[in-house]
């Protein structure tokens, strides 16, 4: 959790109330020894924040489920 003084939410209010609106991470503001939160009300999905990234698997994808590996590990353990 990013930690900010009031002066630093003053100056970058709008930057800072988005990037919880984007991540999900709370702010918190250090006022004299106290300490205040700004939480986004909705939980955001976690998932959105993966990036697709086709070009990782080179081939069919299904080809993957169907891998074995039997001669390639040796499963024989003293």
């Amino acid at each position: 959790m990013k930690t900010v003084t009031p002066t630093e939410l003053r100056a970058n209010i709008y930057k800072l109330l988005e990037e919880v609106l984007n991540t999900g991470v709370p702010i918190e503001i250090n006022k004299g020894g106290r300490k205040l939160r700004i939480v986004p009300v909705e939980e955001r999905n976690k998932l959105q924040n993966l990036v697709s990234r086709p070009s990782v698997i080179t081939g069919d994808p299904d080809d993957l489920a169907n891998i074995h590996w039997e001669h390639e590990v040796n499963l024989d353990l003293p």
